[in-house]
């Protein structure tokens, strides 16, 4: 069966350019791309689940075939849900790939067709994550170069208002 959609979870928080890179990409290969963002309450965001959806549908506006949509619980449930089987995954280092491997594997015992697709990201985006970024952020230093133009907008206010707090 092929597999014209390929779902890509994960808590966006907040959603940076390795994030639209691996979209982006992902969107060239299949006819849907949906993004699930996860309510993740455990841990403790610092955007809530409906500003998370909101940015990445802001930063994601350029491309026609994705759809974003906020989940909770285990993500091979949210993925069956979107009618795939199919789950887009990116790799920075050997330290994901371990991760990755072993939840794939568990993904598969747990419905025999399942399949996760690895992407890693291009070499401009491959040091970058979700927690660099809001710690860079949080003491003010330019996180410009890394996330989209509306999610330097949403962690500059963020990061005033608890400033002023």
């Amino acid at each position: 069966m092929r597999n014209h959609t390929i779902v890509y979870p994960g808590t966006f928080d907040p959603i940076h350019n390795g994030h639209v890179d691996l979209v982006e990409r992902a969107a060239n290969l299949f006819d849907k791309v949906v993004i699930g963002v996860a309510d993740s309450a455990r841990k403790q965001p610092l955007f809530s689940t409906q500003e998370r959806i909101d940015l990445v549908r802001q930063s994601l506006a350029h491309l026609d075939n994705i759809e974003v949509k906020g989940f909770s619980g285990l993500s091979i449930r949210f993925v069956e849900d979107q009618g795939s089987q199919c789950v887009l995954r990116g790799i920075r280092t050997t330290a994901d790939f371990e991760f990755e491997y072993q939840l794939a594997n568990m993904n598969r015992a747990m419905n025999p067709v399942f399949e996760s697709i690895f992407l890693t990201p291009t070499n401009d985006f491959s040091y970058i994550s979700s927690t660099l970024v809001r710690e860079i952020a949080s003491m003010k230093g330019d996180v410009e170069d890394f996330v989209p133009p509306v999610v330097l907008a949403a962690l500059k206010a963020k990061f005033m208002v608890s400033a002023g707090s």
